[in-house]
């Protein structure tokens, strides 16, 4: 009798969240539409309320207390106080906005509530590291004035600075949380649609139909897959999760050892967030700061993406050429012609296209993806010939479980809207950039060396998102300060951001794909490092030769394509130790200044790296060997 109880209690919590999220995404869907009319600062902070709610409703206080009484009265506390600060400011915003910004005491009290929440909400959606990194930044108004040199300041008193990032659109309720409000949960909705509806499967026959009969088939497979759903998923370690399930045991059945099947997976999952057109979400943040369209971000990342992904291929081949790994003689598909998967996964083909299509047209993202959703579900009726309920279950488990995913991104942009609010009203940002200028005493290359490491260190143990978003208030303008164009500063920091998922002490990515490969995960982690050795130095590369982010003549492009693929490969080669066949130490350290050389854009390294590469090639004797086949 307890027990069935407690099932009834379990399944009515379960739908309550189930209800809650399906709410929140219909109503952000409907603004988005233009349904519902609303103001930005109702929308953010109703957007706040919901989604800090169903945080604390999802997530426990801590593993210790997850499932007891204490944990559920503390939750219901924490929503409580949400629904209740968040009801108070919107029903005065009004009056804080006409009046100039005069405030009541239940002003203060209410952001005080906020504030608490949103450490709170860091700290379950995130993780301690964030919720610690803004509860810093936080603190420095009050010890400012006895810090010394550059670090001081005149300070804050506590008042001045809660009303200023809970009443303002500069702090919690900042450009972060709009872009979750607007941009963000469209298409974490996309995603869990696309999921739903069966694109996973998709992808996968897809992926292995394209690499069958090559050599390290599994592996490549893996890329592919990976980068399918990396691109909509916005968490490499999520992808990791995800996808890591499927491709890691086949690639360990194909030869690979257990910790190089999880740093190749752990490296794929890595460059989902790279690859247009969602590139998670941080691009959008990045589209939002930098004030340009989202195209142009994607015209920008485009060729990093590409060189990323081809660095990987070099990686998983050389690395089966080394091990002596042989194509598969068994068909790991289903048995289908390509034809016909194509046919069945037309509605996600279809969708995509409409997605790239509209945004190339000048259509917004969240627009774009509304249409591509709508195309989506027609072309799927079409393709099944019925509308049942199966089909409106998935719609609203689609909407429900993007809602519900958005909930630690919001907690990550609220935490970073605490961050920036501070770096703006304390001049802290340009502080950190004048450090920087300082220390690299305005040489650009030791200017980039720090910004590198700040970016890894202040990106690792954080989802992409969260560490953009940071990336982007503390260290970017320190490179825009040095002539650094502003959206190549952004995205050399969020490319930082992104592979701090893999570069260890603290790799996420690397931990979860060590965890289902079965291998060590410092050993993951390490390795997957070493493979993704070229995005070390790309965004170094990005700066100094704009043609990698295609933005310099035709020709030049055309030259930064080509000198591109063929220094990653070379670096792939250095790392592996082999190119056809395993390369001597010297060798190897030719192809790793062959490779960088060709990825440095500028003349004199690019003879160099050519000269250097045509030597490693003629001691290979594999000129006229090379190819992808056995």
């Amino acid at each position: 009798m307890a027990s069935q109880t407690f099932r009834k209690l379990t399944f009515s919590k379960e739908a309550v969240i189930y209800t809650a999220a399906l709410c929140l995404g219909l109503f952000h869907l409907a603004v988005v539409a233009g349904v519902v009319s609303i103001s930005t600062m109702p929308l953010r902070l109703i957007h706040v309320a919901m989604a800090f709610s169903l945080l604390f409703a999802l997530r426990p206080a801590s593993a210790r207390l997850e499932g007891t009484k204490t944990d559920r009265v503390f939750s219901l506390f924490l929503i409580a106080a949400a629904v209740g600060a968040s009801a108070w400011l919107l029903s005065r915003w009004k009056a804080i906005a006409f009046s100039g910004g005069l405030t009541t005491d239940g002003d203060y009290y209410a952001g005080i509530v906020i504030l608490l929440l949103v450490f709170e909400a860091a700290r379950r959606g995130v993780g301690l590291v964030l919720a610690l990194i803004t509860l810093v930044f936080f603190c420095y108004p009050f010890v400012s004035p006895y810090l010394p040199g550059i670090l001081s300041g005149r300070g804050y008193g506590l008042e001045r600075m809660v009303l200023f990032l809970t009443t303002d659109t500069q702090g919690v309720y900042g450009i972060p949380i709009g872009v979750a409000a607007t941009y963000i949960i469209v298409f974490t909705i996309f995603g869990a649609m696309l999921s739903r509806f069966g694109a996973g499967d998709f992808f996968f026959e897809t992926s292995i139909r394209l690499t069958k009969g090559l050599r390290a088939a599994s592996a490549k497979s893996a890329v592919l897959f990976s980068t399918l759903i990396g691109m909509v998923s916005g968490s490499a370690a999520g992808n990791v999760a995800v996808t890591g399930t499927v491709t890691i045991p086949i690639m360990k059945r194909e030869g690979y050892q257990p910790h190089q099947a999880g740093a190749i997976e752990a490296v794929a999952s890595t460059g989902g967030q790279l690859m247009p057109p969602v590139m998670g979400a941080a691009a959008f943040i990045m589209a939002e700061i930098v004030g340009v369209p989202y195209t142009s971000v994607m015209a920008v990342a485009i060729l990093p993406a590409l060189l990323f992904f081809g660095s990987a291929f070099f990686v998983v081949h050389l690395q089966a050429v080394r091990s002596g790994i042989m194509p598969r003689q068994t068909d790991q598909s289903d048995g289908r012609p390509l034809g016909a998967v194509l046919l069945e996964g037309a509605p996600f083909i279809g969708a995509f296209a409409v997605l790239l299509g509209l945004m190339l047209a000048g259509f917004s993202p969240f627009k774009a993806s509304l249409w591509g959703m709508a195309v989506l579900i027609v072309l799927y009726i079409v393709r099944t010939r019925r509308i049942d309920g199966e089909l409106i279950g998935k719609i609203a488990g689609s909407v429900s479980e993007g809602a519900r995913n958005v909930i630690t991104i919001s907690a990550a942009c609220a935490a970073a809207g605490v961050i920036s609010g501070t770096l703006g009203i304390t001049g802290l940002g340009s502080k950190i950039a004048l450090l920087i200028d300082v220390a690299s005493n305005g040489y650009l290359i030791l200017a980039l060396l720090f910004t590198m490491i700040a970016s890894i260190v202040l990106g690792m143990g954080l989802p992409t998102t969260a560490a953009y978003l940071i990336l982007a208030t503390v260290v970017a303008p320190a490179l825009v300060k040095l002539g650094v164009p502003m959206l190549t500063a952004h995205f050399f920091v969020f490319y930082y951001g992104c592979i701090s998922t893999i570069t260890p002490p603290v790799a996420l990515a690397s931990y979860v794909a060590g965890g289902i490969a079965g291998a060590d995960v410092n050993k993951v982690g390490w390795t997957a490092a070493s493979y993704a050795l070229t995005s070390f130095v790309l965004p170094f590369a990005f700066v100094f030769g704009p043609g990698l982010l295609m933005q310099d003549g035709v020709v030049a492009n055309l030259i930064a394509v080509i000198t591109g693929f063929a220094g990653v490969g070379a670096v792939a080669a250095g790392v592996i130790g082999c190119a056809i066949r395993p390369l001597s130490a010297l060798n190897r350290a030719v192809a790793l200044c062959a490779g960088l050389c060709l990825l440095i854009q500028s003349w004199p390294t690019l003879v160099l790296g050519v000269v250097l590469l045509a030597y490693l090639l003629i001691q290979q004797k594999a000129l006229p060997q090379m190819s992808l086949k056995s």
